[in-house]
């Protein structure tokens, strides 16, 4: 059974730092491409960043300069470190994967999902 799951989503200040977790079972992340999304209620879910099997990133327009993904093949932990985080990255974020070693900004793409954590932003 695939399972992933995040961790590390709190509330943080304007500013300020925050790493998630994606910790994967069943599959591994040296054969699978993964990504972050993020939703905020009543709306679709928005692509954040992508890793590729082999460990190239891919970025959105609004992640780069502040957001970092990054993977431990042994540990199939996926992670994503936020910084200089303003009220508008405050949503549920999930991690994702799929077959293959490309990456992918559709979610449709994406084979297997997590339950997804929780961050706000505010002062």
């Amino acid at each position: 059974q695939v399972q992933l799951v995040e961790t590390g989503g709190r509330w943080v200040q304007p500013g300020g730092s925050l790493t998630l977790s994606c910790v994967v079972s069943g599959i591994s992340l040296n054969d699978h491409a993964a990504a972050w999304y993020r939703q905020l209620p009543g709306q679709q879910r928005d692509y954040v960043i992508s890793i590729t099997s082999q460990g190239f990133a891919h970025y959105s327009d609004f992640a780069k300069g502040r957001f970092t993904i990054s993977k431990d093949n042994a540990q199939n932990t996926m992670y994503l470190q936020m910084d200089d985080l303003k009220p508008e990255d405050t949503a549920v974020y999930y991690c994702a994967a799929k077959r293959g070693i490309s990456a992918s900004d559709n979610p449709n793409n994406y084979d297997y999902w997590g339950q997804g954590t929780q961050v706000t932003v505010s002062s």
